[in-house]
């Protein structure tokens, strides 16, 4: 029963010390960083279509995404995510759609909003 413990992460320190890595990761490229530099970055992010705003954009099937990103893989906060990061959910949310297609023949009850990045 060890390597179920050890294959799940438990009593390790390691597994530990692996999620404060990625949580100082999440906090570093969340943009919350102020200064000059860092008002820039979030006005370029916006008018890529990042942000809060892009988030308004998203169709259900996409926040779907976003939602098992947040609680199944534990990869933090998706409401403010920058425009390469919807750009990635929604070629996630795009190849779902197509595999859906392809098995049942119908298209997925969601209907896809247009995204425009940029």
């Amino acid at each position: 029963m060890d390597f179920v413990k050890k294959a799940m992460g438990g009593g390790d320190n390691n597994n530990t010390q692996q999620g404060q890595k990625t949580e100082q990761g999440n906090q570093q490229s969340s943009g919350g960083g102020g200064g000059f530099l860092g008002g820039i970055g979030n006005k370029l992010n916006s008018a890529a279509g990042g942000g809060q705003e892009g988030e308004k954009n998203e169709d259900m099937l996409d926040k779907g995404v976003d939602a098992v990103q947040q609680y199944v893989f534990k990869q933090g906060d998706q409401s403010n995510e920058s425009a390469v990061e919807q750009a990635k959910d929604e070629q996630i949310s795009d190849f779902i759609r197509s595999q859906y297609k392809s098995t049942t023949g119908s298209d997925v009850p969601v209907k896809d909003k247009k995204t425009t990045f940029g």
